[in-house]
């Protein structure tokens, strides 16, 4: 009885919110009052988690300025952030550039904000070097993939756009219990027209449909949009569900704000009806990556 009464406490939805907007490069102060603007909008129209872009307090094309614009977790707009989140009574997922201490470091960081505090970070993993980008020259990389509680009875697994793009971050997430992907991103307007819709956003939507549908779970993506240096940033944001479809989408290259209610219960109805994750062979996985890196290591003269 006290089990069946425990599965009808279970929450039912998540009103997830998508905060698509347009920092201003370099300007923390600016963009810190747009966040709040934005998530207090979102929370009148009943959002309970707020969803914000890569890098949204700092603008992404920062180059020099990394250090300049870099945040500590004592310093005053992470003392707002908390503050917002017990204020709203909503869960806000914000990313900017964090500075570590004792070495200085910086990393390009998503962090999730709930009831006055700072619930959680991750720190992006894989910083890309090719074509445009030249992250690594700047940030710091991160090195690990963690899921995290929430109090809406799922566990969340955040990665910062190239993070997205190597499956290993996905499936060690799946693993760990992740049940809600958050992708956010700063992806840049690239390639071609095909027709009508720029490839890119043809792309990430592939992508995000793909991690739901194989991990069974709802994948959240919020991309930014505005100008840098020339470069356009697209937007786009969506929900895909766990069948792999898109339950929610914002348009293209202008700021939107979005509400959308996601169904938990389609969580266990889809992993009961196609139990890819319960199926896992976790161990063998395990062991041969482990026989693959042995085998690079000698081929290489190690």
């Amino acid at each position: 009885m006290e089990a069946a009464t425990e599965r009808g406490r279970r929450r039912r939805t998540l009103r997830v919110g998508l905060a698509q907007i347009k920092p201003a490069l370099g300007d923390v102060g600016r963009n810190l009052e747009r966040v709040i603007e934005a998530s207090e909008e979102l929370a009148a129209r009943g959002a309970e988690l707020i969803v914000f872009p890569e890098l949204v307090l700092t603008g992404y094309l920062l180059r020099d300025m990394v250090p300049e614009v870099a945040v500590r977790d004592d310093e005053e707009p992470i003392r707002r952030l908390c503050q917002l989140s017990e204020r709203l009574g909503v869960a806000l997922l914000v990313g900017y550039v964090e500075e570590g201490f004792p070495h200085f470091q910086f990393n390009n960081t998503a962090a999730c904000f709930y009831g006055g505090k700072l619930l959680f970070k991750h720190h992006k993993v894989y910083l890309p070097t090719y074509g445009m980008f030249d992250e690594c020259r700047y940030l710091a990389r991160g090195h690990r993939f963690r899921a995290f509680r929430t109090p809406w009875d799922v566990a969340v697994g955040v990665l910062i756009c190239e993070d997205c793009w190597h499956i290993s971050s996905g499936y060690i997430l799946s693993q760990d219990g992740a049940h809600l992907f958050i992708h956010i991103a700063a992806s840049p307007m690239r390639g071609v027209m095909h027709p009508g819709r720029p490839d890119i956003v043809r792309f990430w939507d592939s992508l995000n449909g793909i991690y739901a549908q194989l991990f069974g779970a709802y994948v959240v993506f919020v991309n930014r949009v505005g100008v840098e240096d020339g470069i356009s940033f697209w937007g786009g944001s969506s929900i895909f569900d766990p069948s792999g479809q898109k339950v929610c989408g914002c348009c293209l290259f202008d700021e939107a704000l979005e509400v959308c209610e996601l169904d938990l219960g389609m969580l266990r109805r889809t992993q009961t009806y196609m139990p890819l994750l319960r199926d896992e062979r976790f161990g063998l996985v395990l062991s041969e990556l482990m026989r693959i890196d042995r085998q690079r290591y000698e081929s290489e003269g190690g």
